[in-house]
């Protein structure tokens, strides 16, 4: 019985911190789950993520996340059937590293992966479902609540 009592309840904490993990995003200011409404970003927002994404550090560390990981998976057979987490943060890097100033929340479940958020062009739009599906283990895309939204310029405070 003493055994069993610590065993439970550390069965009960990896439970509970599984279904407290947040949601994979392209920046902090992404949706908080794919279900979310999305508003356009401030201009200063926009730019700053773009700093973010496209320096050259960010991008290294997302390209050599998503090779380890197709690496991993390679040898252990798991091309097919993946972990809804690495399939979360292989697309979020993909969108991140392929659309700068996005702000896009990514939840996979089963192989299906669920892109919210905005991007500030369509042409940026139209590239992910493609740039989702490159990643190994996406078996459909749903990008419905992806939504065009330039970012807009801050209120002026100095009237």
């Amino acid at each position: 019985m003493k055994k069993l009592i610590p065993f439970l309840l550390g069965g009960i904490l990896v439970i509970g911190a599984a279904g407290c993990e947040p949601p994979s995003r392209t920046s902090t200011n992404a949706p908080d789950n794919a279900n979310e409404n999305v508003n356009a970003p401030a201009q200063e927002t926009a730019q700053q993520n773009q700093q973010d994404a496209t320096s050259e550090t960010r991008k290294d560390q997302i390209e050599s996340d998503i090779r380890a990981r197709e690496q991993r998976n390679n040898i252990t057979g798991g091309d097919a059937d993946r972990n809804d987490d690495d399939l979360e943060s292989e697309v979020r890097g993909k969108l991140e590293a392929n659309l700068p100033a996005s702000q896009l929340t990514v939840e996979a479940e089963d192989g299906v992966v669920q892109i919210a958020g905005t991007v500030p062009t369509q042409e940026q739009l139209n590239k992910v479902p493609t740039l989702a599906q490159e990643i190994k283990g996406v078996k459909s895309v749903d990008a419905k609540n992806v939504k065009v939204a330039p970012a807009t310029p801050a209120p002026n405070n100095n009237q």
